[in-house]
């Protein structure tokens, strides 16, 4: 159930910009760290030109990527693999960067967070019940 939020600074990206990453990003959660697209939520925010900085100056072209996940359900090569494909992606979508194009893999612990008023630590424990009965 992954949440993920881009963020691109620069010209605005066309709508089929945004619909294509938040497919691409689905796919890569899917494909890559095995998550289920129908639970992957993609969010993307447009700025303006020089909304992001690097070396203390602003920047007119950039892109970022935050996605949180559920702490230890992906090893460190299924992270650094899905990292390596969503800067590919990012790159592609927005050309050349003016600054380092960042992707982040937060992970929280299962009890720390969830979706429609039940925590992934709650699910789980109610799967492994019904397996169990």
């Amino acid at each position: 159930m992954p949440l993920i939020h881009i963020t691109l600074a620069g010209q605005p990206a066309p709508p089929a910009t945004i619909a294509a990453l938040q497919r691409d990003t689905t796919h890569l959660m899917r494909d890559l760290l095995h998550k289920e697209a129908a639970l992957t939520v993609v969010a993307v925010t447009q700025l303006p030109a020089g909304s992001y900085a690097a070396d203390g100056r602003a920047v007119g072209n950039a892109a970022s990527l935050l996605a949180t996940i559920t702490a230890g359900t992906n090893s460190d090569a299924d992270k650094a693999a899905f990292v390596a494909a969503a800067t590919g992606m990012l790159n592609a979508a927005i050309g050349d960067s003016d600054a380092p194009i960042y992707v982040a893999l937060q992970e929280l612990p299962a009890s720390d967070w969830g979706y429609n008023g039940h925590t992934q630590a709650a699910r789980r424990a109610g799967r492994q019940a019904q397996v169990a009965a």
